[in-house]
């Protein structure tokens, strides 16, 4: 392939992922702005190129062959390079404006990072920050996610992580909810109250010291651990609840503290080449600093030429 091609040719990949993802020529030409033939047209050169059949039609519309399917990792590596290129081409060296992506738990989303963000936004009035909920890990670190806070260590490449502490939680409840019920003294004394928990995909982390809260007794199931968080603070029932946070709240009571009593380790983490880029290094050390305070924890701070390209 000749230098020249390689425009082109990702417009070719631009087209492929559309049509991958929307299922139909026509919903990928809406997707990417363009008219419907010349979609076809470059779904049609790719198949020139490499000699295989990328789409077969079906009632629901176009699938995806195995070799379109074998294909869609590579095409999205591409597809992440060009955005990083833009990103870091958006705004000048040194300069801390534009936008940063964070992906968080729902919690961390809504009750912790807004005041930690504050005085930076503040600060450098050309600067954005995205706030991405995400599951209870922070979410696998994606192209479009600049930096991510991860309970326990994330194990994706080309990562730069830092552990910035531990979150310790316990179990609480609603002073409204004690008040007309008498506390539980042992695990086994859940039985008789409602306990509030989470759906599989909303659960903390797995731990080896969490404790078991029997599914059994588990009356009420979120879907987030911020809707596990505002049903505890409405009085519904007993809950797992992140120990920073209850302190703020006088009517939250923990219970069994002696028999539930685990952490999990929070880690920041964004993508290696995004280094060089002023707005994530401002982003990345208020984070970290903020985290460590919430946390309870004084952090050390990075000197600034721990930033390679920070000149």
């Amino acid at each position: 392939m000749q230098q020249a091609d390689l425009p082109e040719d990702w417009e070719r990949q631009r087209a492929f992922l559309a049509v991958l993802r929307e299922g139909s020529l026509s919903a990928a030409a809406r997707a990417l702005g363009l008219a419907q033939p010349t979609v076809r047209r470059r779904i049609e050169e790719i198949e020139a190129r490499t000699g295989a059949v990328l789409f077969a039609r079906s009632p629901s519309g176009l699938e995806p062959t195995e070799t379109a399917l074998a294909l869609r990792d590579h095409a999205e590596a591409m597809e992440r390079s060009a955005e990083s290129f833009l990103r870091a081409a958006s705004v000048p060296p040194g300069e801390i404006s534009g936008t940063v992506r964070i992906a968080a738990d729902t919690v961390m989303a809504s009750d912790v990072l807004p005041a930690l963000l504050a005085p930076l936004l503040r600060a450098h009035e050309r600067l954005r920050v995205a706030i991405l909920s995400s599951g209870p890990d922070g979410g696998a670190v994606q192209r479009e996610t600049d930096i991510a806070i991860w309970l326990d260590k994330p194990e994706q490449p080309m990562l730069v992580t830092r552990r910035i502490g531990s979150l310790a939680f316990g179990l609480f409840a609603h002073a409204s909810y004690l008040e007309a019920r008498s506390r539980p003294k042992s695990l086994a004394a859940l039985d008789g109250h409602v306990v509030i928990g989470t759906l599989p995909d909303a659960r903390p982390g797995d731990s080896d010291d969490a404790p078991p809260l029997p599914r059994e007794h588990q009356r009420l199931l979120c879907d987030s651990r911020s809707a596990q968080l505002g049903a505890i603070r409405a009085g519904l029932g007993i809950g797992l609840c992140p120990l920073p946070l209850a302190r703020r709240d006088p009517n939250l009571i923990r219970l069994l503290a002696d028999a539930v009593a685990f952490q999990h380790d929070v880690w920041l983490a964004y993508h290696e080449d995004l280094r060089p880029l002023a707005r994530v290094r401002a982003v990345h050390d208020a984070l970290a600093d903020g985290l460590s305070d919430y946390l309870g924890k004084p952090l050390q701070r990075l000197a600034p030429r721990s930033w390679p390209g920070a000149d």
